[in-house]
């Protein structure tokens, strides 16, 4: 049987490959995928031939992951219970897709990942190579062989399997190009502030500029397009931003969230060009879709980032909610300003071709067109029933004593 294993080259992914030669008698392929954040090995192939594969191949993924999952998710305004803007999360059903590609190319009969049985991403690999290929076995050694960190090390070292056992993190990190996700450790006690030696991409507030930066972010159609009046691809656009916002501090989350499994979990993440971004996009809406436009948007946005969160990324609900999201992005487009100070991001100024905004109806001084008489005739009819239910069913009112 031959298996396509997810591969970062860490402790789990590396035990597993021996593994799944004895447990399964398995010729082991091996798929990295580099969606950014700095976290890739430069040696991960020759570590993986070395532990035993038969192939070992690795993707660049980084221009896939922002153009189909990032950005449709910021179009969405996808941010799940309103802190994790989803960086781990969209970066999955992506990994999922290039593992399918390398078992139908190389005739594979299973696909497997490192994931735990009590996290969301076993979720998210298991259903989303469900959502494409039900007929292909999923394998998740970490669910089945009840090794400890200890006996996973004793393991690999008895099977020559190359391990870097240099200064363990406290922490367990994931980080692509839109975020890093840390978690266990110090911060499994809620009520313990995150220490700073947590943190890489922000800076503590203490040591953020004393003078705030302005940046200007173009969109088009929702999808962010310049920096500055420069143009820029994606990739670059969100990088440059990580960096500079992280020098100011922005970015940073510390979140008790639901797990799809149940448990509740504290989160830290790293998101500076998220925050940013998704700042931006929500103010660039604010003057370019209507009222009914904006209220449905916002229960879509809601719906949109638990599914990606509960891993539904592969499904018809998933292109259901895309396209209406696409229907909303068509007007979409213009420039905002953002103040970056002190861990902050704070939108300073919009500007649309096709804003909603018009000043001769906003302004109370020399222009107004609006229609004040208007008003009267609008209001008897918008309280007609009021009056009517208060004429036949007077209220009670509470005494205020």
């Amino acid at each position: 049987m031959k298996v396509v294993l997810a591969y970062s080259g860490g402790l789990d992914t590396s035990v597993a490959i021996p593994w799944l030669k004895e447990r399964y008698d398995a010729e082991v392929i091996t798929l990295t995928a580099n969606l950014g954040g700095g976290q890739g090995r430069s040696d991960v192939e020759e570590r993986a031939l070395a532990a035993g594969a038969i192939k070992a191949f690795v993707v660049e993924g980084r221009e896939d992951f922002v153009r189909h999952f990032v950005f449709p998710a910021l179009q969405a305004g996808a941010i799940y219970q309103g802190q994790y803007s989803l960086g781990t999360a969209l970066g999955r059903p992506l990994i999922a897709r290039y593992l399918l590609e390398v078992a139908h190319r190389e005739g594979a009969e299973a696909v497997a990942h490192g994931c735990t049985g009590k996290g969301n991403d076993q979720v998210r690999f298991d259903l989303s190579i469900a959502g494409m290929d039900p007929s292909l076995r999923i394998i998740a050694p970490a669910r089945e062989w009840n090794m400890t960190r200890d006996e996973e090390i004793q393991y690999g070292k008895s099977r020559n399997v190359p391990l870097d056992l240099g200064q363990r993190s406290p922490f367990s990190i994931d980080e692509n190009l839109w975020g890093r996700s840390i978690e266990a450790g110090t911060l499994e006690d809620p009520w313990q502030e995150p220490p700073e030696e947590a943190y890489s991409l922000t800076r503590s507030l203490e040591n953020t500029p004393q003078t705030p930066l302005y940046m200007e972010v173009s969109f088009n159609r929702g999808l962010p397009v310049a920096l500055n009046g420069d143009d820029m691809n994606g990739v670059d656009l969100i990088q440059h931003i990580n960096d500079v916002a992280g020098e100011h501090g922005v970015g940073r989350v510390d979140h008790l969230e639901d797990r799809l499994v149940g448990i509740k979990s504290r989160e830290v993440y790293e998101a500076p060009a998220a925050t940013v971004l998704h700042a931006a996009h929500r103010a660039l809406e604010s003057i370019t879709l209507s009222r009914d436009q904006l209220r449905l948007k916002e229960k879509v946005s809601q719906e949109y980032a638990e599914h990606v969160y509960n891993g539904l990324w592969y499904t018809g609900f998933h292109q259901d909610l895309d396209a209406y999201v696409k229907s909303t992005q068509h007007y979409v487009t213009g420039t905002i300003r953002v103040k970056l100070f002190k861990g902050s991001c704070t939108v300073v100024g919009r500007t649309s071709p096709f804003s909603l905004y018009q000043h001769d109806l906003a302004t109370y001084d020399k222009g107004d067109s609006f229609d004040h008489r208007a008003s009267e005739g609008f209001i008897h009819i918008y309280g007609l029933a009021g009056r009517t239910q208060a004429r036949v069913q007077p209220l009670e009112l509470p005494e205020l004593n």
